[in-house]
């Protein structure tokens, strides 16, 4: 029997590095899990290889794997997906690295080239992947993608995922507080008031009270760095989140308490799915500090307001909304306190009536 595959070392490959450079040849470097190997794998890596004279695949460990995409992933061994790209014609060496990130084996191999597919942009990469390769030299060039490949889309259709008429509804929680309205979606599952399955929690603050109430509940938890910027993400945020939500087939997108402002390419992808609760009587005092406006406009009403969440803030279609009276010597945080209670009971009332609305899920044809 022959024995298992022993993939290449750092400085097996750097060796190889070293030795193309005296010739004036290059090496391309890409990385990634590819933990279900499939045409678009294979087509991509034939590409990227066209740009040099060797490839190097930087191939994510088991542990990797499982803080990337979670607990079920991946489906094959290391041993046994180094061994797979190995065999394949445009790859040269394979190593495997326990990072989230490649950034150690970029600084170290110093690759000519750095190959990624068409799902990224230059912006989009990780920034601190971004910034080894510049201070390698190395030429980063996006790949486009082929269509209709992708292990999660395999993965979904192996675990029926297009059938959106049973089941419950599978719902992604974001946020970046406090969780109270996370909480109250619990307390709904649990009383049996929302027929639903948290399928994801994500959280932009790594050690937002949000996460902690998520993993005390033993739900799926992650967290994404959104960057610099405290209201808008990153791409790269973006599209993480994104791969996030497809992994875990999520039909619905709640906003609870989440402060950065979504944009492609899950606006899009997940248009019509995507809800928010907003501490007003929409269309009044959109964005944010919205009971402070609220007084400081001397409102005699305010409330919350249940919303699809699209490109523009705050302007999506109203689903549902309660009212909560604005009292003589409120203030933001009192009247906060008070609008906060309709929304526990509002959120989990409208994502148990969601079919019933006849709102779209995972799968379905939005007009």
């Amino acid at each position: 029997m022959p024995a298992d595959y022993t993939p290449a070392t750092i400085a097996d490959v750097r060796r190889l590095r070293d030795a193309l450079e005296q010739e004036g040849k290059k090496l391309v470097f890409t990385n990634g899990c590819f933990d279900l190997l499939h045409a678009g794998h294979v087509r991509y890596l034939e590409q990227a290889r066209a740009l040099g004279d060797a490839m190097v695949v930087a191939l994510n460990s088991d542990q990797s794997v499982r803080v990337l995409k979670g607990p079920d992933r991946p489906l094959n061994h290391q041993n046994d997906r180094a061994e797979v790209l190995a065999a394949l014609r445009a790859v040269d060496a394979v190593v495997v690295f326990d990072d989230e990130r490649a950034t150690t084996l970029i600084e170290s191999i110093r690759p000519h080239v750095y190959a990624k597919g068409g799902d990224y942009t230059v912006d989009s990469l990780n920034r601190e992947e971004r910034i080894a390769l510049e201070n390698a030299g190395t030429e980063i060039r996006i790949l486009p993608l082929v269509p209709g490949r992708s292990t999660t889309s395999t993965i979904n259709k192996m675990l029926g995922g297009n059938d959106t008429c049973t089941g419950s509804l599978r719902i992604a929680v974001l946020g970046s507080g406090e969780g109270s309205n996370l909480r109250a979606i619990i307390a709904a599952l649990q009383s049996g008031a929302l027929n639903a399955e948290i399928a994801l929690t994500l959280s932009d603050q790594a050690d937002s009270n949000f996460l902690k109430i998520a993993r005390a509940s033993g739900l799926p938890a992650q967290f994404v760095d959104g960057g610099s910027n405290p209201r808008r993400l990153s791409d790269a945020a973006q599209k993480e989140i994104f791969e996030h939500l497809e992994r875990a087939r999520v039909d619905v997108v709640v906003l609870a308490g989440f402060m950065r402002i979504l944009k492609e390419p899950v606006i899009s992808a997940y248009a019509g799915r995507i809800v928010n609760v907003h501490p007003s009587l929409l269309p009044n005092h959109k964005g944010a500090n919205a009971p402070q406006l609220s007084i400081d406009a001397g409102d005699r009403e305010t409330g919350c307001t249940v919303h699809l969440v699209t490109a523009e803030i705050d302007a999506g279609r109203i689903l549902a909304q309660a009212k909560v009276a604005v009292l003589p010597g409120d203030t933001a945080e009192t009247l906060h306190a008070r609008i906060k209670i309709e929304e526990h009971k509002l959120l989990p009332q409208v994502l148990n009536e969601w079919r019933e609305r006849g709102l779209p899920v995972r799968g379905a044809v939005t007009s």
